[in-house]
């Protein structure tokens, strides 16, 4: 009786956590007009149209380019945050990891507006450069908070006698240092890219007219068009964001660092 409990509570919470992302699937895979569930048929044109349709693919190429590049710039300024606060004792350094946690504390609803309030339209920045910027303030906390975590377990003495042996500060960073958190930094990367590509309350504020990320697009789709090939869409992207962290698991052991 208690095994056939616990396999019950098993089932019970994958098909929870399950069940949307097989909807979405079948959704996707209808052989209807109109986005519907249980479908009409099954049929592969919407996954297939969804490459036709070009607002998805210049808003996936923001997208894309936005996570990529956002993640990148928060891991420079990431990195050099999370080295500091592992091998100085600054003060005020709890503050300072309180104030760099405040993209993911704060709700992305009041992120965006503020953001939209107090800097796109008093310094008039383009749509682009504000949600280039917006990506990278809240991808930042993931990249101190992850390398971080990487950095917490290399032993100090490494560094220090690479110094002694002639090499300069910054040397024994790039030789020493950075070679051994490079599964931290990777892995930073993958979720920071992970984030930034899925943001939406930021970037549903900073889009603007013919500059909407992937998910404003979609989102901006389905107020004139019913058809299935949002969920084709969303079908994709969640293979895509699943793809990217399986492989991380298998190559970074991904589930170490977050």
């Amino acid at each position: 009786m208690r095994h056939f409990a616990n396999w019950t509570i098993l089932g019970l919470t994958l098909t929870f956590l399950i069940g949307p992302f097989i909807i979405i699937i079948l959704a996707g895979a209808s052989a209807g007009q109109n986005l519907a569930f249980p479908p009409e048929g099954l049929s592969l044109k919407w996954y297939l149209k969804v490459f036709t349709i070009e607002s998805f693919r210049a808003s996936f190429a923001l997208s894309m380019g936005l996570a990529v590049f956002g993640t990148l710039a928060a891991l420079v300024l990431g990195i050099p945050a999370a080295y500091a606060l592992n091998r100085y004792d600054l003060p005020g350094a709890e503050t300072v990891r309180t104030i760099v946690a405040a993209p993911i504390i704060v709700p992305g609803i009041i992120v965006g507006l503020a953001l939209l309030r107090y800097m796109v339209l008093p310094l008039n920045v383009s749509i682009t450069a504000a949600l280039f910027m917006a990506h990278t303030a809240l991808v930042l906390p993931y990249a101190v908070r992850v390398v971080s975590s990487s950095m917490h377990n290399l032993r100090a003495d490494m560094e220090e006698a690479a110094v002694l042996l002639g090499t300069t500060r910054f040397q024994a960073f790039a030789k020493v240092v950075l070679p051994n958190i490079r599964g931290g930094v990777l892995a930073a990367f993958i979720l920071g890219f992970v984030t930034s590509f899925n943001q939406v309350p930021v970037s549903l504020f900073l889009s603007g007219p013919g500059v909407r990320t992937l998910p404003i697009d979609m989102l901006a789709y389905m107020e004139i068009t019913f058809d299935p090939s949002v969920a084709a869409l969303s079908a994709l992207l969640a293979f895509m964001s699943l793809a990217i962290v399986f492989i991380a698991e298998r190559l970074l052991g991904f589930s170490r660092y977050v």
